[in-house]
């Protein structure tokens, strides 16, 4: 396993250790310059959000790994944690349905997660 699938099996075993749902892995390294990987999870409500967001935030600090920028705090409808190769975005599912940021990177490679031993419910 190198770095980066490092990086995504630490961030979906947070999101899923905090029940974030529905996951999406984008490999967006093609088609864009600015981030690699989108990881994109579902949560039922704000609260949720921030307790996924601080798991990832943990968990990708235990690994030396610092997210350069942190968004959607105030809200927590959408928290956007920016690590540089990956970007998480974890949604209020509601908002989830409003943005389709799936629909809109249709041109990645959709991730394959059972590689990472992670259940996706839905």
């Amino acid at each position: 396993m190198n770095k980066t699938e490092m990086q995504i099996q630490t961030i979906l075993e947070a999101c899923s250790e905090k029940k974030g749902y529905a996951f999406s892995v984008i490999d967006i390294s093609k088609i864009t310059t600015f981030t690699d990987y989108f990881i994109i999870c579902s949560v039922n409500n704000e609260r949720q959000a921030e307790a996924v967001a601080e798991e990832v935030l943990k968990r990708m600090s235990e690994i030396g790994i610092h997210a350069m920028n942190k968004e959607g705090f105030n809200t927590k409808k959408w928290i956007l944690l920016d690590y540089g190769d990956i970007i998480v975005h974890i949604f209020h599912k509601d908002e989830r349905k409003i943005y389709k940021l799936e629909q809109l990177w249709a041109d990645g490679n959709e991730v394959n997660i059972e590689k990472y031993g992670i259940e996706n419910w839905l």
